[in-house]
Formats: C-alpha cells, sequence, structure tokens
C-alpha cells in the first residue's frame, strides 16, 4: 500500500506520537482551545482518528478567550504501565497529567517546574533514571536557542536539582526548540526543530549522557520539495527491533494550519536520517508518497460532520474558552443564548464552538432552525483568524436579519452589508477553494444568496483558520436556536 503526504490535512500542531505494542498514539497543542491536548489513534501511522482529550479545563484565566496561550507543545511516553504528558503553559511552568487508560480521564495538573518562559517538554526512563529536555520562550524568559535537561523522579511526581543547558543553539540551530527524547543504541537522542516554524529544519542532538556534550546534525529540511519548515515531531520505533523507525512532523500552511506529514527514517552512523536521501548521509528531505511503514489495513479517519445526535460535542468540536453552558441538545445542538461584553468582537466572545480545517478543498452544509429565538438574540457563522468574516442572524419582529460581518483581533467587528430575509429556517452553504499552496478561499450563500465571494481564510494565533458558530443575546429573556447539522464534503 502506497500513502501521501500529507497524512493529515488537519491543524495537529507540534504533533508527538508513540507506539504502545500494536497501536499508536499522537498528541498535538491546543493552546486555549477546549477540550484540550487531543489525543489520536491509528494503527498504520497514516489513518488516525480522534480518541479523546486529556484535558477538559484550564485555569480561570481562561474563563475568557485568550487566544495562543495555555497548552504549547506537549509530549507523551510511557512509563511502567502508565502514560504521561508533560506540556508546558509558558506563563506558569511545565505541567505533568497522567493516566493508566488513554480513553478515559486524565490526572490532575502537578507543576514539575514553576515560572514563566519554559517551553516543549520531554521525559525519558533509562537506567531506572528519568530525564526531562525542555526549551526557552524568548518573549517570557529573554532568551531562546537553547536546549536544558533536568532530572525528574521516576513517577513525575517533582523534579531534582536544578536543571543544566546542554545545548547552545544560537549560531548554528537558531531558535531550536520542541526538543523529543529518545535512546537508542547507547544515545541520548534530543529531536529538536530549529530554523522557524515556516522556514526551519529538523535537528538532531546526540550524546552518550543524558546532560551532554551533545554534537548536532539536520537530518530533515526542505530542499526542493514544497514542504516548508518540515520539524518539529516524533521519532517513533515501529517494532521491538529497535531498527524500524518513523518521523511524523508538521508543516505551516496558514490558514490550513500545521498539517501532518510521515517521513521513513534510515539509521546511518547512528543518525536517524528522515525521508529520502540520495546517499543518508546528508539530510533528508520530505516524502510525497512512500510504502507504508506499518502495513496494516484501517478504515480510522478524523470526525469532519456532526448530526448532533449524540446529545454531546463530538470530538471534532472545541470551545475557546472553559465556559460550556451556553448550549444543550435534543438529537440536535441547542444554542442557550447569553449577554457577553464581547457582542462587538467575535474573536472574544466565549460563547463559541469551533472545528478545523480539514482538507484542501472542501464544501460545508449547516442548517439553523431560529424559530425560538427572541429580539436581541444573535447566532453567527464564522471563518475565524486574526482576520476574519462571519455571517449573523437576528431576530427583528417577524423577520431576520441577515449581517455580514468583518472582524479582526485588533479592532471592533465592522457590519459590511445587512438585508432581511422571512423564513426562520436557513440553510447555509461554504465552498472552501485553495488559492495555492498555503491560501484557502471560500464562498458562502444563505439559502441560494450569496453573500461572501472568494474571501480569504487566515491563520489565528499559532493556529490555522477555524470553522464555527457563536452567539450572544441583548435580551433579559432569551431564546434559542436549533443547529440541525454541520456536513462536510471533502473534494481534494
Amino acid at each position: 500500500m502506497i500513502y501521501k503526504n500529507p497524512i493529515l490535512h488537519f491543524d495537529f500542531s507540534d504533533p508527538d506520537v508513540i507506539r504502545d505494542g500494536a497501536d499508536f498514539y499522537m498528541i498535538a497543542s491546543s493552546f486555549n482551545m477546549l477540550p484540550g491536548l487531543p489525543i489520536l489513534h491509528s494503527k498504520n501511522l497514516v489513518e488516525w482518528e480522534i480518541i479523546n482529550y486529556a484535558i477538559k479545563k484550564l485555569d480561570s484565566r481562561f474563563d475568557k478567550v485568550i487566544h495562543g496561550e495555555g497548552v504549547w507543545a506537549p509530549s507523551i511516553r510511557k512509563h511502567n504501565g502508565i502514560f504521561y504528558i508533560v506540556y508546558p503553559d509558558p506563563d506558569k511552568g511545565i505541567f505533568e497529567i497522567h493516566t493508566n487508560d488513554l480513553y478515559k480521564e486524565f490526572s490532575e495538573p502537578r507543576c514539575l517546574i514553576s515560572g514563566r518562559g519554559y517551553e516543549d517538554p520531554c521525559p525519558i526512563w533509562v537506567d531506572d533514571k528519568c530525564y526531562i529536555t525542555f526549551a526557552f520562550v524568548k518573549s517570557r524568559i529573554g532568551f531562546n536557542s537553547r536546549i536544558a535537561v533536568i532530572e525528574a523522579k521516576n513517577d513525575l511526581s517533582q523534579t531534582i536539582g536544578d536543571y543544566k543547558i546542554v545545548y547552545d543553539g544560537t549560531n548554528d540551530n537558531p531558535t531550536i526548540e520542541g526538543p523529543k527524547f529518545n535512546f537508542r543504541n547507547g544515545y541520548f537522542y534530543i529531536m529538536a526543530p530549529a530554523g522557524s516554524v515556516k522556514g526551519g529544519w529538523q535537528t538532531c542532538l546526540r550524546s552518550k549522557e543524558p546532560f551532554g556534550p551533545y554534537e548536532s546534525k539536520i537530518v530533515l529540511y526542505q530542499g526542493d520539495t514544497l514542504v516548508n519548515g518540515p520539524h518539529q515531531g516524533a521519532l517513533i520505533d515501529l517494532d521491538d527491533t529497535n531498527q524500524n523507525y518513523a518521523f511524523v512532523h508538521f508543516q505551516d500552511k496558514r490558514a490550513y494550519g500545521r498539517i501532518i506529514h510521515l517521513e521513513p527514517v534510515k539509521f546511518v552512523n547512528d543518525w536517524p536520517i528522515c525521508g529520502e536521501s540520495k546517499d543518508y548521509i546528508l539530510a533528508g528531505t520530505p516524502v510525497s508518497e512512500h510504502e507504508y511503514l506499518v502495513d496494516v489495513e484501517s478504515n480510522y479517519k478524523v470526525m469532519i460532520s456532526d448530526k448532533f445526535k449524540d446529545n454531546k460535542l463530538s470530538v471534532m468540536w472545541q470551545r475557546p474558552s472553559n465556559l460550556d453552558n451556553f448550549y444543550s441538545f435534543n438529537n440536535k445542538l441547542i444554542f442557550n443564548f447569553n449577554k457577553t461584553e464581547y457582542a462587538n468582537k467575535i474573536d472574544l466572545n466565549p460563547y463559541s464552538i469551533y472545528t478545523k480545517i480539514p482538507a484542501l478543498e472542501f464544501d460545508v452544509s449547516t442548517q439553523f432552525d431560529m424559530k425560538n429565538m427572541k429580539d436581541g438574540d444573535h447566532i453567527g457563522f464564522v471563518v475565524m483568524g486574526q482576520i476574519y468574516k462571519a455571517i449573523e442572524f437576528s431576530k427583528k419582529g417577524a423577520k431576520y436579519l441577515v449581517s455580514l460581518i468583518d472582524g479582526n483581533f485588533d479592532e471592533d467587528n465592522k457590519v459590511i452589508d445587512s438585508f432581511e430575509i422571512n423564513d426562520s429556517s436557513v440553510i447555509l452553504n461554504a465552498q472552501f477553494r485553495n488559492k495555492d499552496i498555503y491560501n484557502l478561499l471560500y464562498t458562502i450563500h444563505v439559502n441560494g444568496i450569496k453573500v461572501f465571494n472568494k474571501e480569504k481564510a487566515y491563520a489565528g494565533r499559532w493556529i490555522g483558520s477555524n470553522i464555527g458558530y457563536y452567539s450572544y443575546t441583548t435580551s433579559d429573556e432569551p431564546g434559542t436556536c436549533d443547529i440541525l447539522y454541520y456536513h462536510t464534503n471533502i473534494i481534494k
């Protein structure tokens, strides 16, 4: 069987992957989106499904929408039958959560390193000792481009002693970050991206000792491919032979987000060369297609449509804050309207749900039933990014007002057009089409009326564009609005 890259045209930023027997599990950054820390499962590293989220709620700061903060690049490892996820909050420190079953609840977060400016931690257990590697956030601590290691207790209950900076990439690997620990043939390996998110490369550090000294080698770069910045991911053992490995990483595609690629790996002179290389001495470049590295058939898919029949939000949806008291179900999604100080700032409205861009090109159809809305109630459909457009419906006497809204992270929303309709049932169709490798254009119709034509989707803060719903009211006696379905059709 042949797979094609990207294996996931979804925004699963900063992926980390482990193998547990015949199963593979991936986690990714979630920032302020909740539930957070998505967990995906695969049998072959190509087809994936979301099975759970590790975090249900963040601290009280996130009762409001704070774009790009919260949970940054995490890691997942298993030790003595326990799955550990270690993740950073760049404003608070490095945290650990754990479970013995990835389909169930995780423990409450436990702080391992307190303070601002630490990011991208990853633990490893070797010779009955545990070590954690991590990097630094210049905007919080004043420097970056360095990798540190600290010892920890075996159960990850606390760290031991002070950390040591084991590598300074300022000259050869600037902005090095996202370190992931591996151990093979007596070497500690730290796989770490450098250069930049959009134009960088994958570096490997190795040493016989956890605290170094480490030597470095670039093991994956763009070359003459279209895969910019191929880095930040996971080196994965494919079996118990210690010979067969793969590398999963992301590519930043602006509005599409950080999409996921799978590379073969060949160890040469104990260096993991990722992708394909003419002589496997120099760094590899990303493959566009390859034979399956784990030849297991699977029909796993990431959910992209929802009929809201399970009477709960499916795993395709996330909220931008802790608040989750604004919707209910009755074989449909029911928005219960709330007042908010952010009526003129959709990007800061906590009464919202979002889903990821799912493909290069696709269509979306959704239906609103607004018969139970009251004057002052507002429900909207938005393509969210740092610049965004929204279609908002509000009750106006016996009619409904359709407003076209222009917004961005820095200013209040602006109504750029509006018109009235009589029907309380609205079908919205959106066509999303690729302009070039990075840019996504969309056209939206409401009950057959074209309202947005060839608008450009924009990335959010550290994430791609999202599609979703939001609501608010100015009424003291608000009504409700029903969403009957959200359907996605993949074009390519």
